[in-house]
Formats: C-alpha cells, sequence, structure tokens
C-alpha cells in the first residue's frame, strides 16, 4: 500500500473513533491530511490545534513534503498531464492543454464559450492518454442550471463515443447558495467514495462567482465574500493535489465604469481570484463559431491570443 494510502488509524494519536470522524469529513488518506490545515482538521475531528498539527507534521514527513531543488520542481512539471481542449490552437496557448494540479480560468461574456470548454472538457479527459485524454472522470459543480446533457451527448457522439458511457462518468451536483457550493467542494472526497470514482481528474465549477455575486452585495460585504472565495479556491486547490486533477472554473464579468479607453470589462473576484488562478483566460465572441481567448496572466506562458470554434461537435479549430 503506498504510504498515501496508509490507514489513518495507524497515525500517531489518531485512534478508532477520531480515524472515523476524518474519514466521513472526507480525510480519506495520508495525502488529504498533509494538505488541510491545522483549524480544519481539529474542527472536523474534535481536535485541538496542537493534537491536528501533530498529525499533519506526521503525514507530511511520511510523504515528503519538505524542501526540494527547482530542478525537481522542474522535472515534477513536465511531467504533468494534460487535457485537451479539441483545438490544437487552444492547446498550445496553454502550454498544451489543460494542465492537472492547477485552476484555469476563463471569464468572458454571455455565449463567448466558458461552458462549452467546460462540457467538452469533461468529455474529453475520459479519453485515451495517445487522444489527449487522462482517462479520467469529471465532477461538475452547477451554480446556474446551466448544465446540459444533451450537449454532453452530442460532443461525445461527435468523437466516436458511447454518450451513455460518457455521461455515467460526470457526477453532477447543482449548487443553489455560496455554502452550498463551498461545502460540495469540501465533500468531494465522500462523492469518490460513495460512486467508487477510480480516476477523478476533472473538477469543473460553473459559475464561480454568480452566487457569491448575488448573496454578498455591495462594499459593506465585500470583505466577508472575498474570503470566503479564498477559502473556496483554497478547498479546489487541495482538491486539485489531493487527485491530481485539472480544476477548470468560469468566471463572470463586469463593467468597470472608470475606464475610459480599450475594454471596460473586468472579471469578477478582485486580487484573490486573480492571484490563485494558475491559468487566466479571457474569452471573446467573434462572428459566427469563431472565438478570441486571450491567455491574460500565466506564471510560465506570456500573453498572447489563439482563434478556435465552438460547433456542434464541439470546441475545434477554427477554418476560414
Amino acid at each position: 500500500m503506498a504510504e498515501e494510502e496508509m490507514n489513518i488509524s495507524k497515525i500517531p494519536g489518531v485512534g478508532p473513533k477520531t480515524a472515523q470522524k476524518l474519514k466521513e469529513a472526507g480525510f480519506i488518506n495520508l495525502k488529504a491530511i498533509a494538505v488541510a490545515s491545522v483549524t480544519q482538521l481539529a474542527e472536523v475531528a474534535g481536535l485541538s490545534e496542537t493534537q491536528a498539527k501533530k498529525i499533519i507534521n506526521y503525514a507530511r514527513e511520511a510523504l515528503g513534503f519538505d524542501f526540494t531543488t527547482a530542478l525537481d520542481v522542474f522535472e515534477e512539471k513536465q511531467k504533468r498531464e494534460r487535457i485537451t481542449t479539441g483545438s490544437k490552437a487552444l492547446d498550445n496557448l496553454l502550454g498544451g492543454g489543460v494542465e492537472v494540479r492547477a485552476i484555469t480560468e476563463t471569464y468572458g461574456p454571455y455565449g463567448s464559450g466558458k461552458t462549452q470548454l467546460g462540457f467538452q472538457l469533461c468529455v474529453n479527459v475520459q479519453l485515451p492518454k495517445e487522444e489527449g485524454g487522462v482517462e479520467g472522470q469529471a465532477i461538475f459543480i452547477d451554480t446556474e442550471g446551466t448544465f446540459a446533457p444533451e450537449r454532453i451527448k452530442m460532443i461525445a457522439e461527435a468523437r466516436g463515443l458511447d454518450p451513455k458511457e460518457v455521461l455515467k462518468n460526470i457526477f453532477v451536483a447543482r449548487a443553489y447558495s455560496v455554502d452550498h457550493q463551498m461545502e460540495l467542494v469540501k465533500k468531494i472526497p465522500k462523492i469518490v467514495e460513495k460512486f467508487k470514482i477510480s480516476n477523478p481528474k476533472l473538477i469543473v465549477v460553473d459559475s464561480l462567482t454568480s452566487l457569491f455575486r448575488a448573496e454578498y452585495i455591495g462594499r459593506g460585504m465585500l470583505a466577508e465574500r472575498q474570503q470566503k472565495l479564498n477559502e473556496h479556491i483554497h478547498d479546489l486547490i487541495r482538491m486539485s493535489e489531493l487527485y491530481n486533477a485539472a480544476v477548470y472554473v468560469t468566471n463572470q464579468v463586469m463593467a468597470r465604469p472608470d475606464v475610459f479607453f480599450g475594454d471596460p470589462t473586468a472579471p469578477v473576484g478582485g486580487h484573490v481570484l486573480g492571484h490563485l488562478s494558475t491559468y487566466r483566460i479571457y474569452l471573446i465572441k467573434s462572428r459566427g463559431p469563431r472565438r478570441i481567448a486571450r491567455l491574460v496572466d500565466a506564471s510560465n506562458l506570456p500573453e498572447r491570443e489563439a482563434v478556435f470554434a465552438i460547433t456542434d461537435r464541439g470546441i475545434e479549430d477554427y477554418k476560414e
């Protein structure tokens, strides 16, 4: 058994009751504990912060969570799996596709293709590795009622896949409030166990910010909104680390009245989302099926653009 899958009841200081509480809260192995915060672990297991810290430190030491060389980090990143978007131009924009253990955010106006890309990734994640997939399953959190299994079916059929098998490998939940949305992410380990999801490689949240905007209105609630959004994104980061999965989130835009020249649209979420997204893409609707993707921010790639298309078949390269 791998160290990260070690029975957590064997951790010093963790008895059967504590182990059961941890498992029920989704802390099912050493890696789940190692990427948790002290406060989070203490709350779910009824531990003191001192006890929680000891347990987390044990898990981190067992898994070798410590300093390493930049060369090791570079080599690890080079080996990371990527999921094809369906468009070679869009894949190239992202350095080879949507990266696992990273958050890819798209923002743009209605009809720019944010949700469509999410649907496409839910299909493509299931493809064999030689076809740009990772032979995995997808978890989809829908906050706006936009999930369309009919569209998934169309995309799957265009790929020559069995649509029923594809739909079976996508696990969907509708979020109705900010707290519900946050809870759905926290309980992903329980869902993985409940449905016996063997290889969860993609987490989609569409849209990440709509419920936050609806519930936290006005400047007086801005600080609380950003604090909760920060916690939510960090939970997504933990899930991506736990399952070696890609996280894809869509975001809304707002008009900036203080901008007099250039594009006045800006993504919702402020600096919190801007700093924590690994890849940030602005999608622009052009004529017909044509879309423009602008890579606005990525620590390892320059700002640049790509043109792609959204057709009946899904996301494809644009052809004049």
